[in-house]
């Protein structure tokens, strides 16, 4: 398997992914590892430098900086929400 890219974590990613249940973390850690190989994704908004991945109810969000992709968020829509709104 080829990595296009390599994935770093911004300070506080984690903060409403830690208080997401076990098996929920597991199939987001499994996205995020993804994020390694998939080549596009959707842009959060026009103007901003973020990118999403979903899953079911769940979001990433990334910024690429060459080769690297840093995830900024993980959680649910709700929590999503708060975070996109302080960007």
């Amino acid at each position: 398997m080829i990595f296009l890219f390599e994935i770093s974590f911004a300070e506080e990613w984690d903060k409403f992914f830690r208080k997401i249940d076990k098996q929920e973390k597991e199939r987001l850690w499994k996205k995020i590892i993804q994020l390694k190989t998939i080549e596009k994704a959707r842009h959060l908004k026009h103007g901003l430098p973020f990118f999403v991945l979903e899953s079911g109810q769940y979001r990433i969000c990334f910024e690429e900086k060459e080769k690297t992709r840093i995830i900024m968020f993980a959680g649910n829509h709700k929590q999503y929400e708060k975070w996109y709104k302080k960007q």
